[in-house]
């Protein structure tokens, strides 16, 4: 994959409406565009934590509620107060407040009563055990499996936002690469499918791959604290899809 540009300068204010750096600011006052940050980043990222809890010995059912029972303490116990939320990047801070909330508030009552008979997000639960059958069985250990699905969370965001900025047809064909340097058809081949020339195709390609690059680098932006961090996320996040 074509590393994304990490040192490129950045535009003034970037970071104004980041989303975690707006939670991490309003944690003593809170606030609904605070609140709002903090649905959008929990609902984005919740697939890394229920495989994390599945790795730890849970099953579908347990990971589901216990998920759940989390999100509920996370927004009703605000742990950006209990937990140190200035460790900088999201995911860190989610993983630690989670590892926390199992290792000290886990009771199986307890969950029926805070969240695992009332949903705090509607999650496609169904859907997450299907994705967690066709994991590899692998010995990687949770906090690993959570990094690596952290990173392919964020991929497949950049991924949707491109779709969806982009001819419906032109990105199916497109798409394989953004990651490879040969797609599943030659350049003249797409070219031949879509009605444009391979020089046209070749065009297309590289203008994709640089707002690929922009989206990803936008995607990052909003899990971490300052612009100084977002080169070492996007190194680690290669690192973790190359795992």
């Amino acid at each position: 994959m074509e590393r994304p540009d990490a040192d490129r300068p950045k535009a003034d204010g970037v970071f104004v409406t980041t989303h975690w750096s707006i939670v991490v600011r309003a944690r003593d006052g809170g606030g609904p565009e605070a609140e709002a940050a903090m649905e959008r980043l929990c609902r984005a990222y919740w697939y890394p934590l229920y495989v994390f809890v599945r790795r730890k010995g849970h099953n579908h059912e347990d990971a589901c509620d216990l998920t759940q029972a989390f999100f509920a303490k996370f927004l009703e116990k605000n742990y950006l107060r209990s937990v140190e939320a200035r460790l900088g990047k999201f995911r860190t801070f989610l993983l630690t407040s989670l590892t926390h909330f199992l290792a000290n508030e886990w009771d199986r009552a307890e969950t029926k009563r805070r969240g695992g008979g009332c949903e705090i997000f509607s999650l496609d639960e169904s859907g997450a055990n299907e994705r967690y059958q066709l994991e590899l069985a692998d010995t990687a250990t949770p906090e690993l499996l959570f990094e690596q699905r952290w990173a392919r969370t964020v991929l497949g965001l950049a991924l949707d936002r491109l779709a969806a900025e982009m001819n419906e047809e032109r990105f199916g064909v497109l798409k394989d690469f953004l990651l490879e340097d040969k797609g599943a058809l030659s350049y003249g081949a797409a070219a031949a499918r879509l009605g444009l020339t391979e020089a046209a195709v070749t065009s297309a390609i590289h203008r994709m791959r640089g707002r690929f690059r922009a989206l990803m680098h936008e995607e990052i932006a909003h899990t971490v604290e300052s612009p100084a961090e977002v080169g070492s996320e996007i190194r680690h996040l290669l690192t973790m899809l190359s795992s």
